[in-house]
C-alpha cells in the first residue's frame, strides 16, 4: 500500500502539472487523481467529487491532497476533507512539490507531506541575476 494522492486545482492546471510531472519522470508511482475545478462547476457536486477520489485513493495509509491556492475554491473544496483520518492537505501546488512526491513514493503520509513542502519552498528561487553587478 502506498499514500494516495488528490489533486484539486483550477482547469486545466491540475491535469497539466500531473501530465507534465509524469512526462518528466516517466511514471506516476503513486495512486493519483485529479479533480479539475471549473468557474461555473456546483460546488455541492464537487464536494461529492472529491469526497469519492479520497474514498478511491485511501487504501490505508493516507491521503495527500494538494491544491494551487489557498482560500480559492479548490483550497476550500479540499479542506472538506479535512476532517477524515489520515487527510493532509497542502496549498501552494507547484511543479517541483509534485515532482518531490513523486520521487518519494514509499514514506508514510506525514514525511510524504514534509517532502511536499520543502520540494514546494526549495523549488522557488531567482534562477538568474538579470541585475548584474556593473
Amino acid at each position: 500500500m502506498s499514500v494516495g494522492l488528490l489533486i484539486i486545482a483550477h482547469h486545466p492546471l491540475g491535469e497539466a502539472i500531473l501530465k507534465t510531472a509524469v512526462d518528466t519522470l516517466g511514471q506516476c508511482p503513486i495512486p493519483t487523481r485529479v479533480l479539475q475545478i471549473s468557474r461555473d462547476g456546483e460546488r455541492d457536486k464537487q464536494i461529492q467529487q472529491a469526497r469519492v477520489y479520497a474514498n478511491q485513493l485511501d487504501s490505508g495509509d493516507g491521503l495527500l491532497v494538494l491544491t494551487d491556492m489557498y482560500g480559492s475554491t479548490p483550497s476550500n473544496i479540499a479542506c472538506t476533507l479535512g476532517d477524515r483520518k489520515g487527510v493532509q492537505i497542502i496549498a501552494g501546488l507547484n511543479l517541483p512539490m509534485l515532482i518531490r512526491v513523486f520521487n518519494y513514493p514509499d514514506l508514510s503520509l506525514e514525511a510524504l507531506m514534509e517532502k511536499a513542502l520543502s520540494g514546494g519552498k526549495d523549488g522557488v528561487i531567482a534562477a538568474c541575476d538579470t541585475q548584474q553587478e556593473k
